[in-house]
């Protein structure tokens, strides 16, 4: 058998690996358009704020690795243009300029996501990035350096964003946000989103939402960000303002598409051709709460998908039961963390959501070090069922919203929930767990 993967980023080599351990007789081929693989792109902003740090740190296996000690024939900058179901063939061009064209039995489209530039006058200068990939983690340090960058503008303000404040400021960068909608995090419970917002100013980050942006300007020293009633000099912008699933070369092979764009799959990760898979951030997947489509690029969903995708490859039937789009992010001394619906999200897929917002403690009553800890829980009014979690806090937050993404993959009421046996020791929580405070208080409005 003759399986080819498009993309060897997280779901791709997954897949070649797990596919060559359970059956090393399938001919594996990857095709990847950049020159790296298997490298942890989360941590680029936490590279980008050590000016020591190597970003070559972050490559968890280089090619050569796969290549020799798996026996997988992976060949780098190489961009995959079309596929032809009918003939089962994919096309494309190397870093040369030479056409290819692979045969397979089975392919496996894992692409991934791109960052949403505007189509905005300026935003093609050298002084404007984005960070997804290493190549781009390289430049932006490069940058920095080379250009003693001192100012700063961040185009959007989600979880890229929010982490690259941490990493500009530790580098000594000013920096101001901006964004055209009105709203700063408008999935988050604004209680928390306010807690959030305070952290960012105390670190003398400046927020602009609701602006506008009409094209970058040069200036005779760095750029300027023209917005409709605001400018903001830099040296440097950075846009994070959202990615979209790398579906093209699917659409264009007749493959069905759902939500965002992303390619529609079922849950063995088949795609509408019966020969297709499609896994990693360019797929959708199931939302446990809502049973419906969604489309949450996550580097779990990515990986599960991909060990997912070689299973069945190998002949070992393997569905994925969805997910609740679990994320935790670190905003200077913050933990960020989210599972499941908020209240917004609830309404739009039918529930009748109540939500409850608490302040608690990390730690036991009179136990030295403890910090405040904000929680809001959504539960639905019909059925009792526990909807989802947001929390923010310096301490106590990261690993604890997991209990919170257990209870929504099992289906728990907010009362099953309140009654779970979670554990108690002073240094790390009081009695009463904060989510079950929270199960509690909002039980109360169910």
């Amino acid at each position: 058998m003759r399986l080819l993967i498009i993309g060897g980023d997280a779901a791709g080599m997954s897949a070649a690996s797990r596919v060559k351990r359970k059956n090393p007789d399938i001919d594996v081929t990857v095709l990847e358009k950049t020159m790296d693989v298997s490298y942890s792109a989360c941590g680029m902003p936490y590279n980008i704020a050590d000016p020591n740090r190597d970003m070559e740190k972050l490559v968890v296996r280089k090619a050569e690795v796969f290549i020799e000690k798996n026996r997988i024939n992976l060949l780098t900058c190489h961009k995959a243009q079309k596929i032809d179901p009918d003939k089962k063939i994919v096309t494309g061009v190397n870093s040369n300029k030479k056409m290819f064209s692979f045969s397979y039995d089975k392919l496996l489209i894992a692409t991934g996501a791109s960052p949403m530039i505007p189509d905005l006058p300026g935003f093609d200068r050298p002084e404007v990035m984005v960070l997804k990939t290493l190549e781009n983690g390289k430049m932006i340090k490069f940058f920095i350096k080379k250009k003693n960058v001192k100012k700063a503008v961040i185009v959007g303000m989600g979880y890229i964003g929010l982490e690259m404040c941490e990493a500009l400021t530790r580098r000594l960068v000013k920096i101001d946000m901006v964004k055209p909608g009105p709203v700063f995090l408008p999935w988050m419970t604004s209680d928390l989103a306010d807690v959030i917002k305070d952290e960012l100013r105390v670190n003398n980050i400046n927020l602009y939402p609701g602006h506008k942006i009409k094209r970058i300007d040069p200036k005779k020293i760095g750029i300027s960000v023209v917005c409709d009633n605001l400018s903001l000099d830099a040296d440097l912008v950075i846009v994070a303002s959202g990615v979209k699933p790398n579906s093209h070369i699917a659409v264009e092979a007749d493959l069905k598409t759902s939500i965002s764009g992303a390619i529609s799959v079922n849950n063995t990760l088949l795609t509408s051709n019966k020969n297709i898979y499609a896994a990693g951030d360019c797929a959708d997947a199931i939302h446990v709460v809502t049973g419906a489509k969604c489309w949450i690029p996550l580097a779990l969903r990515a990986n599960r998908a991909g060990w997912a995708v070689a299973d069945n490859v190998c002949g070992l039937e393997t569905r994925l039961k969805g997910v609740v789009g679990t994320a935790v992010f670190k905003v200077f001394s913050l933990e960020v963390a989210r599972t499941g619906l908020s209240v917004k999200e609830a309404l739009e897929a039918g529930f009748d959501p109540a939500e409850i917002f608490i302040k608690t403690r990390s730690r036991a009553h009179g136990q030295p070090g403890s910090q405040t800890i904000h929680v809001s829980m959504t539960g639905d009014k019909k059925t009792g069922k526990l909807l989802g979690v947001q929390m923010v806090g310096k301490e106590g937050v990261a690993h604890r919203i997991n209990a919170s993404a257990v209870a929504l993959h099992a289906g728990m009421t907010v009362e099953a929930f309140s009654q779970t046996d979670l554990s108690y020791a002073p240094p790390f929580g009081p009695v009463w767990d904060p989510l079950l405070t929270a199960a509690n208080q909002l039980m109360k409005k169910l």
